[in-house]
């Protein structure tokens, strides 16, 4: 569809908007999305425009992050090969399912995700503690079946929609996994990547695509992804944390008043 010049500009404006806040925490489609409703795009459309147009940001944020994946090289094999299948899975859910057919339980697992995320300090010592006492003081370094299911579960959410999947990410990989909160941060771009990427090369071939929006999105989101991997690497964990809780009360709402 045609775009007047302040239609063009608002979305290469989103763009840059989700760009960076996916690179910190994820949950740019807020951004994205109800831009591209309002310029006149059909749900589905705009749902597979911005999936396309974000793969770039994604990939952008991912490089700004590369120092941080250091020596998780088998997790990012592993952790991508969930992703993918969930990416695609959540894709083809998309086009067969109702858009309502998520609607009543994506806010409920986003809250979730959120006290996951405030509460994973405290309850990752109750874990190791827990461990200890049954003399098993290893934690999986992969963070276990628990996890690859999560993993499945939220990239196939990643794939059929996507707002705030990364605090799904940082939620289940910040709590399993013996790391860093940058290092989990650095995962979950590259995640967002691999479902982003197999959802959007799906809809190529089956769905309608606004490409003059895919292109403005595209490109603002490559700068936001630099954008954000600058900033979000100067956060603190405490930081990072409260800017996930922000992000993810305002899908919370945004979901609900809809």
């Amino acid at each position: 569809m045609a775009l007047s010049i302040w239609e063009a500009l608002a979305v290469f404006a989103a763009g840059i908007g989700a760009g960076t806040i996916n690179t910190i925490v994820g949950s740019g489609t807020l951004f994205t999305f109800p831009v591209l409703l309002a310029i006149g795009l059909p749900p589905i459309t705009a749902n597979v425009s911005n999936t396309l147009g974000l793969v770039t940001g994604n990939i952008s944020g991912a490089i700004g992050y590369r120092r941080e994946l250091g020596g998780q090289r088998r997790r990012i094999v592993r952790f991508g090969i969930v992703g993918l299948i969930g990416g695609l899975l959540g894709a083809v859910l998309l086009l067969a399912l109702p858009s309502k057919a998520f609607d009543a339980i994506v806010p409920v697992l986003i809250g979730i995700a959120l006290v996951l995320v405030i509460l994973q300090p405290r309850l990752a010592r109750a874990l190791a503690r827990r461990r200890e006492r049954n003399g098993t003081t290893d934690t999986p370094t992969d963070g276990g079946p628990g996890l690859l299911a999560g993993l499945l579960f939220a990239s196939a959410y990643g794939g059929y929609f996507g707002a705030a999947q990364g605090v799904l990410y940082l939620s289940l990989m910040g709590l399993l996994l013996r790391e860093d909160l940058q290092r989990v941060n650095a995962l979950k771009n590259v995640l967002a990547v691999v479902v982003n990427a197999v959802a959007a090369l799906f809809f190529v071939f089956v769905a309608d695509v606004d490409w003059l929006a895919v292109l403005l999105i595209a490109v603002g989101s490559t700068l936001g992804g630099q954008i954000g991997a600058k900033v979000g690497r100067k956060l603190s964990p405490t930081a990072l944390r409260g800017v996930i809780v922000v992000v993810g009360v305002v899908a919370i709402a945004q979901m609900l008043l809809k």
